[in-house]
């Protein structure tokens, strides 16, 4: 999208694997199936929605893609920046594991293998493929300036993935074109192309996922309390809205604020937000 308050949400799957794919994602969908995937709880925010695509198949091309993208880039490996990165990302994923297995839903997050790039580029940018394939731009460090605005970022970006948010895109589009079709299992190889192309716009045989508003939403509130249960001040979340928006009032908008809720929403839901977080990071030893 062109109006993203906080577009890393860059979720980039190739559909090059698309044809060997073919209808894996939704094999031998019935009506109580459809019923039971779309009351997918996320449970740090308690926000439903319908997931009912493969995930094992996701992952797999997540990772692939990812793979891609390393390759394609320059890496920077073992400076401060890229350490910081690391840091950030290993304690926010720590936080996550923690507070997934004391609900008893450490099982969502056992197939995923994390791993955290910083990638030299000049865009305001990052991005968490599904499966916690995490990737940082050096454009946006000038922003973020310190280890708590990277966490802003990041845990933002691994609320996308932790959320299914993908997933959620792809089946939303599924069920809107072809509901009745889903439900009897006639879904054809072409359609199911049609779906992904049109949930994944290809540009430069790469794909860029565009997720909602409700999905921005829930990614800065899951954000900031995951940020906070691995240590970080979300007080701190408020001014790096604020730089960002300042960096957004150029000639061109930073990709990584394509389509959030516009500027007052955001601190409006981050304050709504904030005790709670306030909470977690007490419980993280935190300082009030």
């Amino acid at each position: 999208s062109s109006q993203f308050p906080f577009g890393i949400n860059i979720v980039r799957l190739q559909l090059l694997t698309l044809e060997t794919m073919k209808t894996k994602f939704f094999l031998g969908i019935s009506a109580a199936a459809l019923a039971v995937a779309a009351c997918t709880t996320n449970p740090i925010t308690g926000r439903s929605s319908l997931q009912i695509a493969n995930n094992s198949e996701i992952l797999t091309m997540s990772s692939q893609e990812y793979k891609t993208t390393l390759t394609s880039s320059k890496v920077i490996k073992g400076t401060a920046d890229a350490n910081r990165v690391v840091n950030v990302g290993n304690r926010i994923k720590i936080a996550a594991e923690k507070y997934y297995t004391s609900i008893g839903r450490q099982a969502d997050l056992v197939n995923y293998q994390w791993e955290f790039n910083l990638l030299q580029d000049k865009q305001i940018n990052a991005w968490c493929m599904p499966g916690g394939k995490v990737a940082v731009y050096t454009g946006i460090l000038p922003i973020t300036k310190d280890e708590t605005g990277l966490a802003v970022v990041m845990g933002h970006e691994v609320s996308h993935a932790l959320a299914g948010h993908g997933n959620e895109r792809i089946s939303q589009s599924m069920v809107a074109q072809y509901g009745g079709q889903i439900l009897g299992g006639s879904i054809s190889n072409a359609q199911w192309a049609k779906v992904f192309q049109a949930a994944y716009p290809i540009g430069s045989q790469v794909a860029l996922l565009k997720y909602g508003r409700n999905q921005e939403s829930e990614a800065d509130q899951m954000g900031l309390y995951l940020m906070s249960m691995a240590g970080y001040d979300p007080r701190q979340s408020i001014p790096f809205w604020q730089r960002m928006e300042s960096a957004s009032s150029g000639a061109r908008q930073p990709e990584f604020l394509s389509t959030h809720p516009n500027p007052e929403t955001r601190i409006s839901g981050l304050n709504k937000n904030l005790p709670q977080a306030l909470e977690y990071y007490k419980a993280a030893g935190g300082k009030l």
